[in-house]
């Protein structure tokens, strides 16, 4: 009768059974494995050292691998399906991988010639490591002996050139605190004296970090962080980026390797000259040289040469002898030239804020070159910030259609976009965490997911994003990118009474933005609400002069001004103002909602409301804001089920997730059912 199995054997086997089932999952790796057992990485990690001497990912791979040679030993199938077959990216790798743990070629198995060394035990519940053995003398044979003397000479030379290949850094250095090998890359320098080229300065870094992002023991700082802080810091001439600056980059990251270049010309070709460096010793680990024709449509055979090459010299060095995820390696497509240009062109435009443009000039890089998958969401994006919601929803599908042509990043920032336009805010959050994982140094992941608490109502979560996004600027030693960051959690400090905090944070960005609008606003607000009238009256002043240096109308200041004394609790002058609006522009339907809404939400004359709401209604039906509020006015008279019908349309008609809309809908569909 057999033995029954320990603990420790019946955990294997579930592991191994796992990454069985998931052999046609790409994208099936450390994570995952860990997530499925509801165990940190570090800690299953630890186990499998123990009970096995490897890491989770040589586990995995030699799960595939042993499944690789049992199908090529069964089945009449060639090398490259066996190695899609069992999870790798490419027949390349899988040939690799197969020589190092068998000792010879997947070829030579269907041709029943493996020779060489003999096959590697498999995984099995039998290979759990036992209470360790000292062993006997007599183990150690001649052919041990005959093994182990080149292995000695191997480490004999390892000791002797070591320093001089590293320079004194050693693997383990590069490591952080979770374990894992934080990477920046820099923007390559164009110093070929061509302004064409200009275009590669951030094509070849969005490409090594697209790359490098599909290992999970790499966490790679997105191009959007370096460019942030390079921005911020005033380097927006790559060619005057010094060495010293690219180090001063890589520390404030907390990046442990630095990948910084340049390209030059050489006659007709174009040369690529990068270096490895270790931020924390400020010295080379690897340089690299390559050249090839400075026609532009080839420049991505000599990326992608770059990219092979820092990805095996990764591998190759193990860096304290893990392997680092490559079999999700995930490959980036070729561009072409005069579509990444558009592409550029509409990112500069995109960032000046001018939306129209930056569509035009995604839309021609996609008539060129249809093959770029990420063009849909900056388009979607563009359309989102004009309000366009209809657009931005239709290209988000367009881009979400592409998926499975996406790297994990990419995958994770799609459904984030997704869920943004089409789900709720909780939804978006989990994406956003995990993009932050990916990432912990991105101020505007940090930002973002302040912005989904604030809009649920859950400010204290809401204000520990926000001063994390802070604190990394202050890190960098940089303002924000926009007032937001300090407006935002000014508010949630007023959700919750912080006003001293609220006041403090106030004074910083007024350093960072002097004279900002919203700012004022908000200053005026909090000022009102302790009771600081000279203040508030001093920044009620600087608004209605802001303002009307931007040709605001009357009407549109007379609502402003309603709206700060309405959030500062100051009820009566904010009606007087509401009112003043109104009678400004006495047909808006806009003014009728505002007013309308501001007396329902203070309970106020109802009947007035509605009166004011349905004449908004005429003359735009299916505005889902009036319907909310006319929805709200019925509730509040007690007419619920009537109230429930506009709550469903407003609801079925709202282009994005209405947090108020929600929590409004479940008062009273809970309302309908108490009374059945």
């Amino acid at each position: 009768m057999a033995e029954p199995l320990t603990t420790d054997q019946i955990f294997i086997r579930k592991l191994t059974d796992t990454v069985l089932a998931n052999l046609n999952n790409k994208n099936f790796g450390v994570r995952e494995l860990a997530n499925e057992y509801r165990i940190s990485r570090s800690g299953l990690n630890r186990r499998l050292q123990r009970l096995l001497g490897k890491n989770i990912n040589q586990f995995i791979r030699e799960v595939r691998l042993q499944r690789a040679l049992e199908i090529l030993k069964s089945e009449s199938v060639t090398v490259s399906e066996v190695a899609y077959r069992v999870g790798f990216s490419t027949p390349e790798y899988f040939n690799t991988c197969f020589h190092e743990f068998f000792g010879y070629s997947p070829g030579r198995v269907k041709k029943g010639d493996q020779g060489g060394p003999e096959i590697i035990t498999p995984i099995t519940t039998e290979t759990v490591k036992q209470e360790p053995v000292r062993p006997s003398r007599k183990v150690f044979t001649v052919r041990t002996k005959l093994v182990l003397i080149p292995v000695a000479l191997i480490l004999l030379i390892a000791v002797i050139f070591y320093p001089k290949i590293f320079k004194g850094t050693k693997p383990d250095n590069l490591r952080s605190s979770d374990g894992r090998i934080s990477v920046a890359v820099m923007p390559f320098q164009n110093l070929t004296h061509d302004t064409t080229w200009d275009i590669w300065q951030e094509g070849i870094q969005t490409s090594l970090i697209s790359t490098l992002s599909g290992s999970e023991e790499l966490k790679v700082r997105q191009a959007e962080t370096v460019s942030s802080l390079l921005q911020r810091k005033g380097n927006t001439d790559y060619a005057s980026i010094t060495p010293s600056v690219a180090g001063m980059i890589s520390r404030k990251l907390d990046a442990n390797v630095l990948i910084y270049g340049n390209m030059i010309k050489a006659g007709a070709k174009i040369r690529l000259n990068v270096q490895l460096f270790g931020s924390k010793k400020g010295e080379v680990l690897k340089a690299y040289e390559l050249e090839g024709s400075d026609n532009e449509e080839l420049i991505f055979r000599i990326v992608d040469s770059l990219k092979q090459r820092i990805r095996d010299f990764l591998i190759i060095t193990e860096l304290n002898n893990e392997r680092l995820g490559v079999d999700h390696f995930t490959p980036v497509p070729e561009i072409n030239p005069e579509a990444y240009r558009y592409c550029i062109s509409g990112d500069k435009a995109y960032s000046r804020l001018d939306y129209p443009t930056a569509i035009e000039m995604y839309l021609q890089a996609i008539k060129i070159d249809s093959n770029i998958y990420n063009i849909p969401l900056a388009i979607s994006k563009a359309y989102y910030n004009m309000d366009r919601y209809k657009e931005a929803k239709e290209w988000c599908l367009k881009y979400y259609k592409k998926l499975d042509l996406m790297n994990m990043e990419d995958k994770i920032a799609a459904n984030f976009w997704y869920t943004f336009l089409f789900k709720t805010p909780n939804e978006s959050i989990i994406y956003l965490k995990q993009l932050i994982d990916i990432d912990d140094k991105n101020p505007g992941y940090y930002y973002r997911l302040g912005d989904k608490y604030l809009i649920i109502g859950q400010y204290d979560k809401a204000i520990n994003a926000f001063e994390k996004s802070l604190d990394i600027y202050r890190e960098w030693n940089v303002k924000p990118g926009w007032i937001g960051s300090y407006s935002e959690l000014g508010e949630a400090y007023h959700k919750t009474g912080n006003f001293k905090k609220e006041k403090r944070l106030y004074r910083k960005a007024e350093k960072d933005f002097p004279d900002d609008l919203l700012l004022r606003n908000q200053q005026a607000v909090l000022a009102l609400t302790v009771g600081d009238s000279v203040a508030a009256n001093q920044y009620i002043r600087k608004c209605i002069s802001g303002w009307e240096e931007q040709a605001w109308s009357e009407a549109r200041i007379a609502a402003n001004l309603a709206m700060i004394y309405s959030e500062a609790g100051v009820p009566d002058q904010a009606e007087r103002y509401f009112r003043k609006a109104l009678t400004l522009e006495p047909e808006s339907p806009e003014r009728f909602y505002y007013l309308a809404r501001f007396i329902i939400n203070n309970d106020r004359s109802i009947n007035e409301a509605l009166d004011l709401i349905d004449k908004a209604l005429q003359t735009d039906p299916d505005n889902y804001k009036y319907l909310h509020t006319k929805g709200w006015g019925l509730y509040k008279q007690g007419k619920n089920e009537e109230a429930l019908a506009f709550f469903e349309k407003a609801d079925s008609l709202k282009p994005v997730y209405d947090h108020l809309l929600y929590l409004h809908l479940q008062e009273v569909k809970k309302a309908v059912a108490d009374k059945n």
